[in-house]
């Protein structure tokens, strides 16, 4: 089979298929003229909508259709449609959040006809509840004009919005160069627009004094001061897009450029030294290091410091050693999963150890951890953060006190590293504050230096990934080190090497799977241990504390625990989002023509 020849006929069908498309386009299309939109804020904190758009329509079309994005809590109510230009009809739903207005347009009053090159009004009127948000301090209305999902542009926009009162109003228009003219009159503010791209949004945010409101039953109330931030977000946002100068061609070129000294950074601190060591695979652990220090010593991403999976693979290595028993408790529907701490044996534990006991133990009932619950219990902001705190903790112990930054330093030089996580930081840096100043500007070079900035931040954000022996290298010592146990991941992975030696004993099984969840590979060991049972029968194989507690899910509720954890420690900003980031407000949304 000529696959080239095939490739060929599939890009040259795209071409053509594009070209027919581009065509047809050409011969339909539909532009919006001007927009007025008519915002009555009421007493009670009802947000009254009038929204009207003129259309201009080239060939024939079926209709249009609106979406209005609603909030957590928002409702649209009374919406009516009206057109004028045409004849039509018009149908309402709730898709994904939004409330989507689909309307059909004729051009005679017996729907027989398309509309075709003609001139349509559309104006939608509607009730919108919980949208007014009424703080401590502050009332405040945050409403989209226009919003991002418009398949179009809009050439002039005009929007009267009405208060209920007429003092100590304080107003804002984001982003200010979309403004035409915009002032206030006693309780009306008038606002008009020029061109407003496809894409972008135009938002105003309106404080007002709490007394204008009464019985405020359709406004959303939250019990914390609001004025303070608001105008904070606000002055922040304004400043962020000043204008620093014509410097686009030099943007360009510092963008473009500075990566490829890169290349001098690998070449000089990247590539590795040659070693005398030519092992396939390694059967057997290739040091007594604990699997904390080798999960940290492996870690590629920051070569000395352990991650979770070390964390992971200490609890299992205690669980081995019996520091912690398996107890399954079993219930009607469901059995739970018990880590029992033997307290005993605390004094053999080294430091790292004792701080996960340690940290378990803060999250147990009597000496009793239901690892089955772990997850309920590390869901909340105070226990997530206590865990995120203890978890670094012991993760400076094993780097600081078990490792030591001599023998790292000794594995592995950094100066590379150092290098290239510099440039990944200053680059994103320059490519974010490049973006945003090329983005707001309408100077012909501006779009130059957008597409360079981007390059720039996709290279600066791919180098902060990569892992870092590749603009640092390894020793020899660390080398051997780093190639031993990478064939000893290898051979617990591979499943036909394992077949052909498999390990005699459960406690080689039991050290496989212990470090097989420091490097990664738990999964692919507990699969083999299930396919090669060891060849001296051992009565509590089956039965075995770590077998018993990867069997039951063990590690994997560890996991979704630790990582519930890290995620309830740093809670997601929306939970804060009643003061609203710029281009964050209600209403907006968009539409289109079909």
């Amino acid at each position: 089979m000529n696959y080239k020849k095939i490739a060929g006929i599939i890009i040259l069908s795209l071409v053509l298929l594009s070209a027919v498309n581009t065509t047809y386009a050409e011969d339909k299309d539909y532009s919006i003229i001007d927009a007025l939109i008519d915002l009555t804020v009421h007493e009670d904190g009802l947000l009254h909508v009038n929204e009207s758009y003129t259309y201009s329509f080239k060939g024939t079309f079926n209709g249009i259709y609106r979406d209005i994005p609603l909030k957590e809590g928002q409702s649209v109510e009374n919406l009516n449609v009206s057109i004028d230009g045409a004849y039509g009809n018009y149908e309402l739903s709730d898709e994904n959040g939004k409330k989507h207005v689909k309307v059909y347009l004729w051009a005679d009053e017996a729907h027989t006809q398309k509309i075709h090159d003609q001139k349509v009004k559309i104006t939608y009127s509607y009730d919108m509840k919980n949208v007014v948000t009424l703080f401590n301090d502050v009332g405040s209305l945050q409403y989209q004009l226009w919003g991002k999902e418009w398949d179009t542009n809009i050439e002039k926009l005009t929007a009267n919005i009405h208060l209920p009162g007429n003092k100590d109003i304080v107003y804002y228009l984001n982003p200010e160069y979309f403004n035409l003219s915009d002032s206030i009159n006693g309780n009306t503010i008038n606002i008009v627009t020029k061109n407003i791209p496809k894409g972008e949004f135009y938002e105003l945010q309106v404080l007002m004094p709490l007394d204008d409101f009464t019985n405020a039953s359709n406004a959303k109330h939250v019990d914390t001061a609001g004025k303070e931030k608001i105008m904070q977000k606000q002055a922040d946002y304004k400043s962020s897009v000043g204008f620093w100068g014509n410097l686009f061609n030099l943007i360009t070129l510092i963008c473009i450029i500075s990566p490829f000294s890169l290349v001098l950074v690998y070449l000089k601190y990247g590539r590795e030294p040659k070693v005398d060591y030519n092992g396939i695979y390694e059967r057997e652990l290739p040091t007594d290091d604990s699997p904390a220090v080798v999960n940290a010593l492996l870690n590629r991403s920051d070569i000395g410091e352990p991650d979770m999976k070390g964390f992971e693979a200490t609890i299992m290595d205690l669980i081995d050693r019996k520091i912690f028993k398996i107890i399954v408790e079993e219930g009607e529907l469901t059995s739970d999963l018990i880590l029992e701490f033997d307290e005993s044996k605390y004094s053999e534990l080294s430091v790292d150890e004792k701080k996960i006991f340690d940290l378990l133990n803060t999250f147990a009932y009597d000496n009793k951890l239901n690892v089955s619950q772990l997850s309920s219990k590390l869901n909340n902001e105070y226990n997530g953060k206590l865990f995120v705190e203890k978890f670094d903790e012991w993760k400076d112990i094993v780097k600081d006190d078990c490792i030591g930054k001599d023998k790292v330093s000794s594995y592995f030089k950094n100066t590379g590293t150092r290098i290239s996580s510099v440039f990944s930081k200053v680059g994103l840096v320059f490519a974010a504050i490049s973006f945003l100043l090329s983005a707001f500007s309408d100077h012909p070079l501006a779009m130059h230096s957008l597409i360079a900035a981007i390059f720039l931040a996709i290279v600066s954000i791919a180098i902060a990934f990569i892992p870092e022996d590749i603009f640092g290298h390894w020793t020899p010592e660390g080398r051997v080190y780093y190639l031993k146990w990478m064939n000893f991941k290898k051979f617990l992975k591979d499943n036909s090497l394992i077949k052909e030696h498999p390990p005699e004993s459960i406690v080689i099984w039991n050290k496989y799977l212990v470090y097989g969840t420091a490097l990664g590979v738990a999964d692919e060991v507990y699969e083999s241990m299930k396919l090669y049972k060891p060849d001296v029968y051992e009565g509590d194989y089956y039965y075995s504390d770590l077998y018993l507690f990867h069997s039951y899910s063990g590690l994997i509720m560890l996991n979704s625990a630790f990582n519930t954890g890290v995620s309830a420690a740093n809670p997601s900003s929306s939970d804060i989002g009643d003061f609203g980031d710029i281009g964050g407000g209600s209403g907006g949304g968009g539409g289109g023509a079909f």
